[in-house]
């Protein structure tokens, strides 16, 4: 069974960092895509960053370009997601998310499986 398990959520003051965390585990396939999706309250869920886990292309929303980063480290099948420069509109749900194959959807209903979601909160 696949499983993915976010953690690293919190409350920073606007300007601050975080760093987010996804493990996944319950399988052995080497051709799939990772990505962070948030959730913000009464918002539909985003598209936010995501992974090529075989090749390690890396597509991000506008929103965050610059500013955020994803990264693997592929032995572990772990995705981070270094949050720089946070601004009150990042307030959110993140979840991460995998689906099968080598494309990273920016559209997060292409999306199989999901962690349980982590809360970050930016605000003085």
């Amino acid at each position: 069974e696949v499983q993915l398990q976010a953690y690293g959520g919190g409350l920073v003051q606007p300007g601050g960092c975080l760093r987010l965390s996804c493990a996944a585990s319950g399988f052995r396939f080497s051709s799939y895509a990772m990505s962070w999706v948030r959730q913000a309250p009464g918002k539909d869920r985003e598209f936010v960053a995501g992974i090529r886990w075989s090749g390690g292309n890396r597509y991000y929303a506008d929103s965050v370009k610059g500013r955020f980063t994803i990264s693997k480290e592929g032995a572990k099948s772990t995705a981070w997601l270094q949050m720089n420069n946070l601004k009150p509109e990042d307030t959110a749900v993140y979840y991460c998310a995998l689906r099968w194959g080598s494309t990273v959807h920016t559209t997060p209903q292409r999306y199989t499986y999901w962690g349980q979601g982590t809360q970050v909160t930016v605000s003085s």
